[in-house]
């Protein structure tokens, strides 16, 4: 019987207001604007939500949302959407109140990883592990994967840092300095160790990834989740241990982010040269051997993501992405990149790419021009309006933020102070009741319902 999982997907937006052209508030004044509903509504920029989800202000002024734990792509991919229509709330909100505060500015929330002071900020995905596993190898088995998986999960990225402009596959790339580490900001590591599983910490350990761009397209998100969940069973039966193993794994992140050509090779411990794609496609060849795949793929959303793994490798083989470029972020934006220069007649180094690039991943749908372009048919969509929305209301059912989201909803409906993190719910009165969840995985708690009716 397949094993179930613990998923979920944290992201950090840029945030900027322009105001006649110009920009003319700190990010922190917009943060303010935006989270002065939050902090109406919670007392605090850091909330747990009625959908089981986080919202909060991180460093540096920038809106983090982080999903509720998911046991499935489907929960996962409703929930990391729903965050991008919850942050879009506040945006239109605040751009409000900035105007009839007589300031007619813009405000512009980006799903992105870098602005344009080449600050990065990250989306972060999360996996529940089991103790029983060796995580030191986990991880280490894990890395090959994460370097090489950009050439289909790059979110794309106009440079033209002191050069001829070009296109680079990653905009995370050139932002990571280490292959592990406990920190996040200091080292900005591809997996980050500190142990922090926001769970039962003698059952769990978390494989906290922070590598991976922001994805518009929720198939490039779907594909990204799902072959990381994969390679993440693969590394824990130890079928290959350390035989990717790279020589310099930060020289290669960087080589192949801006490899357009996918044939730059790279070292590995063994003395092996190797592209991206040929390990990619000789995990994906490891991946149809599974024993669990099958089950995996009885799911409507795996088995989508292994047919678009395939496509899309094939679609970087052939140099023909014409089977893709509606479900491949970086594909999709390089290809309107091209229209878009012949079109207005315009050299690489004209500042409106860059424009074009940043809107790309502005969330406002009424803005953004990934929603332009799947409203025009150029950008595949996998969920229904009627799923995001319910999901910014509802949390996954299957897992603990079904208890998380009911003990919010009931708390606020009585006007009680609560309390909550990932782990506890805490009723602020006398008596102080708290209850601690520290399976992710039970949705139904007779002490939780019990709190609950004490409301």
């Amino acid at each position: 019987m397949l094993s179930k999982r613990i998923m979920g997907l944290e992201t950090e937006y840029g945030v900027t207001c322009v105001v006649e052209g110009q920009r003319r508030l700190s990010p922190d004044e917009v943060a303010r604007y935006l989270f002065r509903r939050v902090v109406a509504w919670g007392r605090s920029s850091n909330v747990f939500l009625p959908n089981g989800g986080r919202l909060y202000l991180d460093v540096g002024s920038h809106p983090e949302y982080a999903t509720a734990e998911c046991d499935n792509l489907f929960d996962l991919i409703r929930q990391d959407q729903a965050g991008d229509r919850i942050v879009e709330d506040l945006v239109v909100e605040a751009e409000k109140r900035l105007n009839s505060e007589g300031v007619s500015g813009q405000i512009h929330l980006f799903k992105n990883n870098i602005d344009s002071a080449g600050n990065s900020y990250g989306c972060h995905e999360n996996f529940s592990v089991s103790r029983k596993h060796d995580f030191n190898q986990i991880i280490e088995t894990m890395i090959p994967f994460f370097i090489t998986r950009q050439i289909f999960s790059g979110a794309g990225k106009w440079d033209s840092a002191g050069k001829e402009s070009s296109f680079h596959l990653s905009q995370r790339a050139e932002h990571m300095w280490d292959s592990v580490s406990s920190a996040t900001t200091r080292s900005r590591p591809i997996i980050n160790t500190r142990d922090e599983p926001h769970a039962d910490p003698e059952e769990y350990r978390r494989l906290h990834v922070i590598v991976g761009d922001s994805n518009m397209s929720e198939c490039t998100t779907v594909l990204k989740v799902a072959t990381a969940e994969i390679m993440l069973r693969i590394a824990e039966n130890g079928s290959i241990s350390d035989k990717y193993a790279i020589e310099n794994p930060i020289r290669a992140i960087r080589d192949i982010s801006s490899d357009l050509k996918f044939t730059k090779t790279f070292r590995l411990l063994s003395g092996r040269e190797i592209t991206a794609l040929q390990l990619q496609n000789e995990i994906y060849n490891i991946a149809t051997k599974l024993p669990e795949l099958d089950e995996m793929l009885a799911q409507p959303l795996y088995n989508y993501a292994f047919d678009l793994w395939r496509r899309v490798l094939d679609a970087i083989e052939t140099n023909d992405f014409s089977s893709v470029d509606k479900e491949i972020d970086w594909v999709i934006k390089k290809k309107f990149f091209a229209q878009y220069q012949a079109k207005h007649k315009i050299d690489s180094n004209d500042v409106r790419m860059h424009l074009v690039d940043i809107s790309y991943h502005n969330v406002r749908k009424d803005r953004g021009l990934f929603y332009i372009l799947e409203n025009s048919g150029l950008a595949k969509t996998l969920l229904s309006v009627e799923e995001v929305n319910d999901s910014m209301q509802i949390a996954p059912q299957s897992t603990r933020a079904a208890l998380r989201g009911e003990f919010i909803k009931k708390a606020q409906e009585k006007g009680r102070d609560f309390s909550v993190d990932w782990v506890h719910l805490k009723i602020n009165d006398q008596n102080q009741r708290t209850v601690a969840c520290k399976d992710p995985f039970l949705a139904v708690d007779d002490r939780v319902t019990k709190l609950i009716d004490s409301l």
